[in-house]
């Protein structure tokens, strides 16, 4: 790694924020998803919106968009962002008893928003979890990955 440089250490390989001032402003977006893997009875619990703790969809929801907003005070080093559209998205797979969850992020800005969305579907995560451990405790997070981005320097990336 010869020549290479860490974006977040200084030339004494100090820890510091990366300076984004002279960077373009672009339009960035990012999608994250990941999956809760459920047991077949706590599934059909949380499709009749059964369980103690009441909607676990809604909640984890609005846990994802509260989160990706927040991004910046939980990871070190991430800069503060304005997003213009933050979303979490669910999908039910009933043959699994697995939610995928989805989640989009944002902004007009000079750096990505690849941690908000990352950060936002696993709040979401961790949120349906908190909702689902009173019935049961083994509930599996998992595939949590980027899927997609767009904007700045690199421009867009899709996963395979």
């Amino acid at each position: 790694m010869e020549g290479s440089r860490f974006s977040h250490m200084d030339e004494d390989g100090a820890i510091s924020m990366v300076d984004v001032g002279h960077k373009a402003q672009t339009q960035r977006t990012a999608i994250s998803r990941c999956s809760v893997v459920l047991s077949p009875a706590t599934f059909a619990l949380l499709q009749e919106k059964a369980l103690p703790k009441g909607d676990v969809l809604t909640t984890a929801k609005i846990a994802g968009i509260m989160a990706a907003k927040r991004t910046h005070e939980l990871i070190p080093l991430c800069h503060p962002l304005a997003l213009s559209y933050a979303d979490v998205r669910f999908e039910l797979d009933a043959q699994n008893s697995t939610v995928h969850i989805e989640a989009e992020a944002r902004t007009a800005g000079a750096t990505g928003v690849e941690m908000e969305a990352l950060t936002a579907v696993q709040v979401a995560a961790l949120t349906m979890y908190d909702m689902c451990k009173a019935v049961q405790k083994d509930i599996i997070i998992t595939n949590c990955r980027l899927v997609y981005k767009s904007g700045g320097k690199s421009g867009e990336f899709r996963a395979k």
